[in-house]
């Protein structure tokens, strides 16, 4: 596969790649599927959001950061002057800043599953009270849904976290790799052009 070719494959998976990012990150926003809990109640409590997503690793990291490098990178693909290497030269530097994103987006993923949701649950007095149970666990609750069972509201809090951070580790994991892949491509790139005058004979 010529270099063109392989950057247009890599832009499109990288724009769909991203728009799931972004769209993952802003309805972790929205636990149980409420507007409720990103409010401020009148205690002067904050909204009860996940850490993890106030960080916008989704929107930020693996949206933007890896969609503004799709778009040079598609533009590099077609066959410009001098078989377009300067665009390829530069599409290396985007591609680095796209690997950035990634790796924020997959740090405050994985942090995310980790530590796990900010719910209502009962503390060791009983007592009702907004936390994070699972933040000293490592994890570990990930594997028992007995535990799930401990937040109490939102409701399927534990599931919907899950869902939206896995599938953005997913997400950031195949951006990286994308963007390593085209860092490579556009150093063969820049040595030997786009070939796109090859593809049309």
């Amino acid at each position: 596969m010529c270099t063109g070719k392989c950057s247009k494959v890599i832009a499109i998976s990288l724009y769909v790649l991203a728009g799931v990012s972004i769209i993952c990150n802003i309805m972790a926003f929205f636990p149980g599927w409420s507007t409720e809990y990103t409010k401020t109640d009148g205690e002067g409590n904050g909204a009860r959001i996940t850490d993890e997503v106030k960080y916008m690793g989704g929107l930020i990291g693996g949206g933007l950061m890896c969609l503004v490098p799709a778009i040079h990178i598609h533009l590099t693909s077609s066959n410009g002057c001098c078989a377009n290497r300067c665009g390829m030269f530069l599409s290396i530097g985007f591609a680095a800043a796209g690997v950035v994103g990634a790796l924020y987006s997959l740090a405050t993923s994985a942090l995310g599953l980790a530590n796990g949701p900010v719910c209502l649950y009962a503390d060791t007095t009983s007592v009702l009270v907004w936390g994070r149970p699972f933040l000293n666990n490592n994890g570990s609750y990930l594997g028992n849904s007995d535990l799930w069972k401990t937040c109490l509201e939102p409701e399927d809090v534990v599931q919907f976290n899950l869902g939206l951070f896995a599938t953005l580790v997913v997400a950031a994991s195949l951006e990286l790799v994308l963007c390593a892949i085209q860092m490579v491509n556009g150093l063969f790139g820049c040595l030997c052009g786009t070939c796109g005058g090859k593809e049309e004979a």
